[in-house]
């Protein structure tokens, strides 16, 4: 199979979670554990860390892997999901996997696949994990897809694990309090790994220090840590809370014995985008009008981004929104400005909330403005209505902004 048949046959051949929701979620790891022993178990052959967390885990992935890179180690890095590129997932010093590995992988283990039903999260995590064992990565920088304990990224022993924060998302699979959110996110702490919670919340510290307690580790809240005078290019003043676990993480792995300087931290975390590709987070895409996209989609993740767009200087807001159809919109319409023109559209995946939905619940929380057949529309519409000195904001849902990149 060549590149495009092999991506296609991935994408249609199974349910996968990002684009049709929970009849792709397994609630197991059974079939990844049988892959890892049909593969050797690539998963033993590299060092890594282990990121989970509501929101932060993107981001904190690609600073750590950054800062890796700045101190010459060869990074592997996994994360989830893709915004253009399905390639996007699996990165080597911040290059793609190449197209001919991918292919060659579908190719080589497709009746296994077939044979032994794997979702298309089990067969990708597969790809990584043998892909860096292959190019002997010196460490990887692994990012849970969902959850934790039954994430099928979960067969690892990391150096570190690493839990950013704990909000309401993915309640139908994860549990609807926080407590029950931290106990899954908690399933990947290790016996004797430490772990790193980046925020302190009093609903779930208990949780946490219960679950390091039973496992006889390390547990460090990196939200006391001072933060101050380390700057990243990942521009939301919400990456501070960010920057502080992964300060945090890299003390613990300092005195592990890799060897990573004061200077390598600091250009790492300026060097974010350029090192890693890193898209979609505050990320400005003109600056006449001023148009910004950000990826947050969950409440915690879009209170902190609707707070920086009130702080930004603007005569006029558009907001370009669009969201996929599990989404709380009770929780998350709220807390959208009211002095906004909207323009509602739906992103062109299964999951995606139709815009003429949309566009009826938001008018119940005074949003107002109108719906558009595709993003595309929606983007364009916005960005003509918008002069020089008007705000342009994209967001809503991971796929909307994929497609205006």
């Amino acid at each position: 199979m060549n590149y495009p048949e092999s991506i296609n046959w991935l994408f249609a051949q199974l349910p996968m979670y990002q684009r049709v929701g929970q009849s792709a979620y397994k609630a197991d790891l059974d079939a990844t554990l049988q892959l890892a022993n049909y593969l050797e178990n690539p998963e033993k052959s590299f060092k890594s860390i282990h990121v989970a967390g509501t929101n932060g885990k993107g981001s904190t992935s690609h600073m750590l892997a950054s800062v890796f890179q700045e101190a010459g180690y060869k990074t592997g890095l996994y994360t989830s999901p893709h915004l253009k590129d399905f390639r996007e997932r699996i990165k080597i010093n911040g290059k793609m996997i190449p197209e001919e590995n991918v292919s060659e992988f579908v190719t080589v283990h497709k009746s296994f696949f077939e044979k032994n039903k794997l979702s298309f999260f089990e067969m990708t995590v597969g790809l990584a994990f043998d892909f860096f064992r292959k190019e002997k990565v010196d460490i990887a920088i692994i990012e849970v897809g969902m959850g934790g304990r039954l994430d099928s990224t979960n067969i690892i022993t990391p150096q570190v694990s690493v839990i950013t924060n704990i909000g309401l998302d993915h309640t139908q699979f994860l549990g609807n309090t926080l407590a029950a959110i931290a106990s899954e996110k908690g399933g990947i702490i290790k016996p004797k790994i430490p772990v790193i919670i980046g925020e302190t919340n009093q609903e779930t510290k208990p949780v946490f220090e219960k679950i390091a307690a039973e496992k006889n580790t390390i547990i460090a809240f990196a939200d006391m840590f001072d933060s101050s005078g380390y700057i990243s290019d990942l521009k939301g003043s919400y990456q501070q809370k960010n920057i502080k676990t992964v300060l945090k993480t890299l003390t613990i792995l300092q005195e592990k014995g890799w060897v990573i300087s004061e200077e390598n931290i600091k250009i790492g975390l300026l060097n974010t985008i350029k090192n890693t590709g890193l898209m979609g987070r505050w990320q400005y895409l003109s600056e006449s009008p001023r148009i910004i996209c950000d990826t947050a989609h969950n409440k915690e993740g879009l209170l902190l981004v609707i707070e920086q767009l009130k702080n930004e200087g603007f005569e006029r807001l558009h907001i370009v929104l669009g969201v996929v159809n599990d989404k709380d919109l009770d929780s998350v319409l709220p807390l959208f400005p009211k002095n906004a023109t909207y323009y509602f559209c739906k992103p062109s995946i299964p999951r995606g909330l139709e815009a003429s939905l949309l566009l009826t619940k938001a008018r119940g929380f005074g949003l107002v403005g109108e719906e558009y057949i595709s993003v595309k529309r929606a983007y364009i519409a916005a960005s003509e209505a918008a002069s020089a000195n008007d705000l342009v904001f994209v967001g809503g849902s991971t796929f909307v902004v994929a497609e205006i990149l």
